[in-house]
């Protein structure tokens, strides 16, 4: 699967998760340290309780790659 942060995207800051032809979008909720899914195209209810653990994991990191792109205010 990949994840995917799109230069001409909106706030507020998230992710989209794209694999085996199906794409979710999950809001990256910073300060309060917690991923939520927005839309779901296709996965799983257990493919996305996995998704959602592992970009929870590295939460930092996703958010460090939006405020690249799209700025901190």
């Amino acid at each position: 699967m990949r994840v995917a942060v799109y230069p001409n995207d909106h706030r507020p800051p998230h992710v989209h998760v794209i694999g085996r032809g199906h794409e979710a979008i999950f809001t990256l909720n910073v300060p309060r340290g917690s991923v939520a899914i927005r839309e779901n195209y296709g996965f799983s209810a257990r493919d996305l309780v996995g998704i959602q653990s592992v970009l929870a994991e590295n939460l930092f990191a996703h958010l460090s790659v939006w405020e690249g792109i799209h700025g901190t205010r």
